[in-house]
């Protein structure tokens, strides 16, 4: 959360699930300085399913619940969705994120490679069709032209020649 904070030179409003971690997290990150609400979602069990088969279904969303925690958050904003599209995302884009897969990351540092990848390729690579065929970077402005995988695997090796310490 204070990575979060040190980012923005805004006052935000920010939505978390019912982690309750959340909220020590974001009241030490802001203090009061952020519009902040908790959208808590009620579960029941799947309809249809039995045994073992329950284990592998979500259970079913029958209700939310919002709760304003600090400042003066909209409530037609409270929510968790862009998230949550997020997350599908990068379980759709990285099969280390993919659920009840044997796909994990063995050493924290190939977790962190492959988060670098994933996102560099998301934000500088991938075209959005939300976006009109450009990429997060290039709608941000901090880029002319969609980058290429050749520019993604260049960067891949300058970082190895950094990392061995062999200069140009």
């Amino acid at each position: 959360m204070d990575d979060l904070r040190d980012r923005l030179s805004t006052r935000v409003q920010l939505t978390t699930d019912g982690h309750k971690p959340y909220l020590e997290a974001v009241g030490e990150a802001f203090g009061a300085d952020v519009d902040y609400a908790m959208l808590v979602k009620l579960y029941g069990e799947p309809t249809g399913t039995k045994g073992h088969e329950r284990k592998y279904s979500p259970s079913e969303c029958t209700g939310t619940r919002k709760r304003r925690i600090e400042g003066s958050p909209d409530e037609a904003h409270i929510s968790t969705s862009y998230v949550e599209r997020s997350n599908l995302s990068l379980r759709m884009g990285n099969r280390r994120f993919t659920r009840l897969t044997n796909a994990f990351s063995k050493k924290l540092e190939n977790h962190c490679h492959s988060l670098a990848l994933y996102f560099t390729f998301y934000n500088f690579v991938r075209q959005h069709k939300s976006l009109g065929g450009i990429s997060p970077a290039m709608a941000a402005g901090i880029e002319k032209r969609l980058r290429e995988m050749a520019d993604l695997l260049a960067l891949v090796g300058e970082w190895e020649k950094v990392q061995r310490g062999i200069s140009n």
